[in-house]
């Protein structure tokens, strides 16, 4: 199987690049007239693989089914093996960071052969970014992906993410590390990713990334689509926006929300 840098360059070739979220928010599931329930749950997620099987990439926030305990659990393995019989790529929004035999226990129910498995997941980094070496190893492994968080759009992470080390922004730090691992890999669309915010004012450097951007923030957050182009030095076809209350509030008539994420995924065609 191609690795998952090389996948995803594939799938954003012909469905487009934009990453659809699926956040199922309790206030979303009332505005939804859905109860908050895991049958509430399991119906929102399944409008949302009938209105988002044309796109390329999905991204399940983990936390919105963990609060629903074992049944939330078993919802999200449905909606990922839904979308991924439908040709979608998952990308898992759990955001894990940890250290050790944590790490590579997070790394197996994400990425490994868990029935959770997503072809990639969210990581944080600020354990250090060699504490992620066991969730890279495993991505490798099973020709999936990594995305790292590296300059987030909530205020309070410039604290720590415009904070210097060594002469460099941390965030930079967390970009040129993932660019190494990237390198390391070989030749071809790296599998390592970022995650860079879209309301960020400073936006590292990721024109030598050599992998993809996950730009969160859009709509909802006050970042817009069509001020993206040349984000953080990034090159065309490297940046993958990410969307979701902004497209979630035409739900919950599939075809209405499936035009809203036809009309966002337009919006954002200039970024290829």
């Amino acid at each position: 199987m191609p690795g998952f840098g090389a996948r995803l360059a594939e799938a954003v070739s012909r469905r487009g690049p934009l990453c659809l979220g699926i956040d199922p928010h309790p206030e979303l599931l009332r505005a939804w007239g859905l109860p908050i329930s895991p049958d509430g749950l399991a119906a929102f997620c399944d409008i949302c693989v009938d209105a988002y099987r044309d796109f390329a990439v999905v991204k399940p926030q983990v936390a919105f089914f963990e609060a629903y305990g074992a049944a939330g659990y078993a919802v999200l393995e449905h909606t990922i093996a839904a979308l991924r019989a439908a040709g979608v790529l998952v990308l898992a929004d759990a955001k894990r960071g940890d250290i050790g035999s944590t790490m590579a226990a997070y790394a197996a129910a994400w990425i490994g052969d868990s029935p959770l498995a997503a072809d990639a997941v969210t990581a944080s980094p600020y354990l250090g970014f060699g504490s992620l070496q066991p969730l890279l190893d495993t991505a490798a492994a099973h020709d999936r992906g990594v995305f790292v968080l590296a300059a987030t759009s909530n205020p309070e992470g410039a604290s720590v993410q415009r904070a210097e080390f060594n002469g460099r922004a941390v965030a930079q730090s967390i970009v040129d590390q993932a660019a190494a691992v990237n390198r390391a890999l070989g030749a071809g669309p790296g599998s390592v990713g970022v995650v860079v915010g879209a309301t960020v004012t400073e936006a590292p450097d990721v024109s030598g990334l050599g992998g993809p951007v996950l730009v969160p923030g859009i709509g909802v957050q006050g970042g817009h689509a069509d001020a993206l182009r040349g984000l953080g030095g990034a090159a065309p076809g490297q940046l993958l926006p990410a969307v979701s209350r902004e497209v979630l509030r035409a739900g919950p008539d599939a075809a209405a929300l499936r035009a809203a994420a036809e009309r966002m995924r337009e919006s954002v065609a200039y970024l290829a």
